[in-house]
């Protein structure tokens, strides 16, 4: 089949790559480039794919506008596959191909449908998550699906890790729902109505952590799920730093009150939550790289001894 692919983060890239395999892609859309920190550009995974492969690369503004879709008209394409692009389609692009529009979503829909369904599933403690291959309608991934496939959500998953486990897995389900739609005989089922969750993009405000608020799960949870963006920043000795990386520890003592540290172990630093404690291990204070917790709380007790007394 004649294929317009788009897609825009690193998720899409295997689904990309498989269906390049197997049929004619004559298109990638992905969104414009955006500038990137400190002046460096931003990851193109889409495009940067696209180009490797050989594929013409489109980058609209605005998928809904006419001459967006007059531009992916002019492919003339069978169908539209669709991964982790982030605009949603209008009805005029989801008409246009013959076999209409395929998306692949990082979750088992109904449940976690919108931009961030990776990280709320680890926030919510899932233990089962997977892929849907659905055709796309003008909702909110709202449209029937062809497939699904699960796999168990490792206890330590981080949401570029699972994200990644997902976009393989993906990539795999698309070729044989491609397949079955080229032949006729893909079938598509409505979402249930049960069971519906929404997955909205994160902000700094998700990942702010107040100790004597958040059980020791909750804060491992956030850590993981809120990579890279937008990353969990709490107080540690009295300064708010970033957490990279750390995990549930042993029940607190009594006396100790949350946001307290409680013991140093090694590199990393045990702290009070409201329920049991949290093992910090690594750690980005401000204005400084990455280390371990250990080392910056030695840093925080050399400062301290070097303060002129008043």
């Amino acid at each position: 089949m004649r294929i317009v692919f788009l897609g825009t983060a690193a998720f899409a890239v295997p689904s990309l790559r498989a269906c390049v395999a197997r049929h004619d892609v004559v298109a990638a859309v992905t969104q414009p480039s955006k500038p990137g920190s400190r002046g460096r550009p931003a990851p193109r995974p889409v495009a940067d794919a696209a180009a490797e492969l050989g594929i013409a690369v489109l980058m609209p503004n605005r998928i809904r506008d006419v001459e967006s879709v007059a531009e992916i008209r002019a492919c003339a394409p069978d169908c539209i596959v669709a991964a982790a692009y982030g605009q949603i389609l209008p009805q005029a692009l989801l008409d246009l191909p013959a076999h209409g529009a395929v998306n692949v979503h990082a979750s088992l829909l109904p449940r976690w449908r919108g931009a961030a369904p990776v990280a709320h599933a680890i926030l919510a403690g899932d233990t089962e998550t997977g892929v849907s291959i659905m055709r796309m309608d003008a909702g909110l991934d709202t449209g029937p699906v062809y497939a699904q496939r699960r796999i168990p959500v490792p206890a330590d998953a981080t949401t570029p890790s699972l994200t990644a486990s997902l976009a393989e897995l993906g990539a795999g389900l698309l070729l044989e729902v491609l397949d079955g739609i080229a032949i006729g005989e893909a079938v598509a089922t409505a979402q249930p109505e049960d069971g519906v969750m929404l997955a909205p993009r994160l902000g700094r405000d998700d990942g702010r952590i107040a100790w004597a608020a958040v059980s020791a799960t909750d804060v491992d949870r956030r850590v993981r799920a809120l990579q890279p963006w937008p990353g969990v920043t709490a107080p540690v000795a009295g300064v708010n730093v970033r957490i990279l990386a750390g995990a549930p520890g042993a029940p607190a003592a009594d006396a100790a009150r949350p946001g307290d540290v409680v013991r140093a172990t090694g590199e990393a630093v045990v702290v009070a939550a409201r329920d049991g404690s949290y093992r910090v291990d690594q750690v980005v204070p401000p204005g400084a790289r990455a280390m371990t917790a250990a080392a910056f709380l030695r840093g925080r007790r050399l400062q301290r001894r070097d303060r002129p007394q008043s």
